[in-house]
């Protein structure tokens, strides 16, 4: 009973949060609900007895990636921070729109493809991963792991970063 009431708590702070984090027009304060939205996401995860998940959950995204996102919003020019916004044109929400309908046709495409939906429905509880052998995957540099795939994502991350520092220091000299 404990834990429905702490999903049923975790998921009102999710929803309200990430509702609240899209409607915002203040970009801080978008900053600060997407810090809540990724904390409660880690709760849910030490909600299902997943503390590797949820201490990855705090340190990487919670913390790392919304400081990433608060240190490139303070690299964006005053006059955004003060409030005044583009206008957004009706061509831009078109092709938008239209975007997204595509990318949401090709992953259609390769689920039907691929018969994923077929092969999700076939299997069972008896075919779960144990823990050990994802976490293996996760932290090892065989074929089908992912170390190296981090690594060149952390890299690039640091590219942006050192990107938006230069660009950020080239407008302060004018």
């Amino acid at each position: 009973m404990a834990n429905l009431v702490m999903f049923c708590i975790l998921a009102v702070l999710i929803i309200g949060s990430a509702i609240l984090c899209v409607t915002t027009k203040s970009i801080m304060r978008a900053a600060t609900f997407l810090l809540f939205v990724l904390f409660g996401v880690a709760g849910i995860y030490f909600l299902l007895d997943y503390t590797f998940l949820g201490a990855a959950q705090i340190s990487i995204y919670a913390g790392g990636i919304t400081m990433m996102y608060i240190f490139a919003i303070q690299l964006v020019s005053k006059r955004t921070l003060q409030g005044l916004q583009e206008h957004v044109k009706g061509s831009r929400v078109l092709t938008g729109a239209l975007a997204a309908l595509i990318g949401f046709g090709t992953v259609m495409i390769v689920f039907f493809k691929n018969q994923l939906f077929d092969r999700m429905a076939m299997m069972s509880v008896d075919n779960e991963v144990p823990m050990d052998k994802i976490g293996a995957a996760m932290v090892g540099a065989d074929k089908y792991q992912y170390v190296l795939p981090f690594e060149f994502i952390s890299i690039f991350l640091l590219a942006c970063i050192i990107g938006g520092i230069m660009i950020a220091r080239k407008e302060d000299k004018q």
